[in-house]
């Protein structure tokens, strides 16, 4: 059937109405002044309402409020708005002749049915222009909702066209977006959801009512609104799914939403139970790490403010994790905290009762078997954790001979009562029994497959290009034989290759003939790839630090004003050559280095890198990565999710192969898919 654009409108009001029990009013029958978004005849009953034990003073401070902000930017007062929303107004106010100070709710978040949920079609504004939004959901007369509709039956219009109609209101109607909790772009054919810092790319559909990735291909603009705005479910997205991270706003994609609310429960019964929470796997690229954010801040209502432990593997990670959840403060409504060492950990958890979100690396946990705390409202939050270094089991040090007790097994001694949960990016192996051990079986998949077709994140292509370098057999049986090592030390945990096995896969590959190839080709491609047009990041991943410096130079000798282009990225050593510490810099040269490597106008565009940045290291518009080292498995999986994320008009990644990394790439793509 087709749709008019007022009859699309139309068919949405009726959904609101019937399906939901919204209430409707037609914009132009309601007397009011145009100049102002609120639904006054609404909103202030609801104040009163909500809030029946606070005098007449109170509730005209809080209004008041709602209706005067101090200069900003649009961003600036919607943030002030949602911690409204989310949080309540602080108002202080003369009562029987004493001054006090209260919180007037303007949502009540306990109650669904004590407030009003209202569509209006074509509610006039006037501000910079006149302008009348198609469809606009009230939540106690607060214009939370923002609806552009383009005509399904006009070929020449669609949802991108009101994409755009929602950036001119902004500019011409400000005044409506400082209550804005979020937009919806649609055509019928594809309604997205995006918050008013949200590119085109960042509006994304809400395709299912039950959390079921089953047949999300087929989701219709009825599955979007009952799925997003259900009542009870559309108060606990304004509630606990939109947070703020320093200039962005973001709402939790539907996803997130489903998979956050699940680990809460499955955490709630472990922590009566087993202490195991379970494994959320999320593929890289799909904002698992701002799941790990909701999943927090929900925590602390959940289960009475706990102390959160988050557990990573390495220092980078810690820090690019903690920064993300720093983004995040106000929203978490304490600071998070990085312990130094293991005694810093101590006092940190003997020094609380409850709350806290304390960010630490396994390692601390190895230095000693003492307990750290036998404290039951613990939860710790293990990021990345299909890894083997969390495993409970023992395993063997190629090099030495020597067993080493898994790390896990040392983390639960540390905190004996705690409760457990992992995140990861990629799935539990077949031959990792320790994960499930400590953590529990999935609460949650989200494969790169789904990713893909919700445009959570973008398709990786493959091109090799292992002929250009002419290797002979020896090489590409010693690449072979490399990547049998791989699957051999993946099966029975082997910690740490011989330095000899290791000299010789670098002496193969840094011979001097094969590097003069490889740079040639590199830089042929670089400069002949459409995808660079975009920004030009991209990002060589090198066999060892050695061949990382070989190939810098060498990039260097033939193209001799590419000095700011490209850069080195790798951890340092102490014997490293003098020359060496120069170029890679000590930790805040590092820093420096990714801040302008995620800045798109800076100069820096070519990233070589050994293992650094291959993890957990997110710039959006990286959009090809060359592999010059064998990979398999996670690691692999992990390193190409560089070039998966959305940005702008990227149509997807691009991994170019110089070692043959295609049989390991068809069998991690087939391992950590579902379909």
């Amino acid at each position: 059937m087709a749709f008019a654009e007022d009859n699309y409108e139309k068919a949405i009001i009726q959904l609101f109405q019937d399906e939901l029990g919204y209430s409707y009013q037609y914009g132009p029958d309601v007397e009011r002044d145009y100049t102002e978004p609120l639904y006054l005849d609404e909103l202030e009953p609801a104040l009163t309402r909500i809030n029946p034990l606070l005098p007449e003073g109170a509730i005209q401070e809080a209004l008041n409020k709602l209706k005067n902000f101090e200069n900003g930017s649009i961003l600036q007062k919607n943030e002030v708005f949602m911690n409204y929303l989310q949080n309540g107004i602080e108002v202080s106010y003369f009562h029987d002749g004493e001054h006090l100070a209260g919180i007037v709710k303007i949502v009540d978040f306990e109650n669904i049915e004590n407030n009003s949920f209202t569509v209006i079609n074509q509610w006039t504004i006037i501000e910079y222009s006149n302008k009348r939004p198609d469809v606009i959901v009230f939540v106690n007369g607060l214009p939370v909702v923002v609806f552009e509709l383009k005509s399904p039956s006009r070929e020449e219009t669609d949802a991108s066209d009101a994409f755009l109609q929602l950036k001119t209101y902004q500019k011409e109607i400000p005044s409506l977006f400082t209550y804005n909790a979020f937009c919806v772009m649609s055509d019928l054919a594809t309604s997205k959801a995006g918050t008013i810092t949200a590119g085109e790319d960042r509006f994304m559909e809400w395709k299912t009512i039950d959390g079921s990735y089953e047949n999300t291909q087929y989701a219709t603009f009825d599955t979007f609104i009952e799925g997003m705005f259900d009542k009870k479910r559309f108060l606990d997205i304004l509630q606990n799914f939109i947070c703020f991270s320093n200039d962005a706003k973001i709402l939790a994609a539907y996803h997130q939403y489903f998979a956050v609310r699940k680990a809460i429960n499955s955490t709630k019964k472990a922590t009566e139970t087993d202490g195991r929470g379970g494994v959320f796997w999320h593929t890289q690229g799909s904002g698992k790490s701002l799941s790990m954010v909701f999943y927090t801040h929900l925590l602390q209502q959940a289960l009475n403010s706990p102390t959160i432990v988050v557990l990573t593997d390495r220092n980078d990670l810690d820090d690019q994790l903690f920064g993300q959840f720093a983004k995040c403060e106000k929203f978490l409504r304490q600071t998070p905290i990085q312990a130094s060492d293991r005694a810093n950990l101590k006092e940190l958890l003997d020094g609380r009762e409850a709350n806290g979100i304390i960010f630490t690396t396994m390692q601390k946990f190895e230095e000693s078997d003492e307990p750290l705390s036998e404290r039951r409202n613990i939860i710790v939050m293990a990021d990345e954790a299909h890894r083997g270094q969390y495993g409970l089991e023992e395993k063997v040090d190629a090099t030495t001979g020597q067993v080493k007790i898994g790390t896990a097994r040392k983390i639960r001694d540390s905190l004996p009562n705690a409760t457990y949960i992992g995140f990861t990016g990629t799935p539990i192996s077949n031959k990792d029994k320790s994960t499930t051990e400590v953590f529990g079986n999935y609460i949650d998949v989200y494969d790169m497959t789904q990713a893909v077709e919700d445009g959570a994140t973008r398709p990786v292509y493959y091109e090799s290009r292992v002929i250009h370098l002419k290797l002979d057999e020896s090489v590409l049986e010693a690449i072979d034989n490399e990547y049998m090592v791989m699957e051999e030390t993946a099966e029975y945990h082997v910690i740490e290759r011989s330095k000899k096995e290791l000299g010789r896969m670098d002496s193969i590959l840094g011979a001097e003939q094969t590097l003069n190839a490889l740079v040639d080709d590199i830089i042929d491609h670089y400069e002949n790839n459409r995808a660079q047009e975009l920004t030009g990041k991209a990002m060589i991943v090198a066999y060892s630090r050695p061949i990382a410096m070989k190939i810098y130079h060498k990039i260097l000798e033939k193209r001799s004003n590419w000095t700011e282009k490209v850069g080195v990225v790798m951890t340092s050593g102490n014997n490293d050559p003098e020359e060496w510490h120069d170029i890679i810099g000590n930790k805040s040269h590092k820093d420096e280095m990714a801040k302008k490597f995620k800045n798109d106008d800076d100069p820096f565009k070519l990233a070589i890198v050994v293992d650094m940045w291959l993890t957990g290291f997110d710039v959006p518009s990286l959009a090809t990565m060359y592999v010059y080292k064998p990979m398999s498995g996670h690691n692999l999986m992990q390193a190409i999710a560089r070039v998966n994320r959305v940005y702008k008009d990227k149509e997807g990644g691009l991994v170019v192969d110089y070692v043959g990394i295609a049989s390991a790439l068809k069998q991690a793509m087939n391992d950590y898919t579902k379909r």
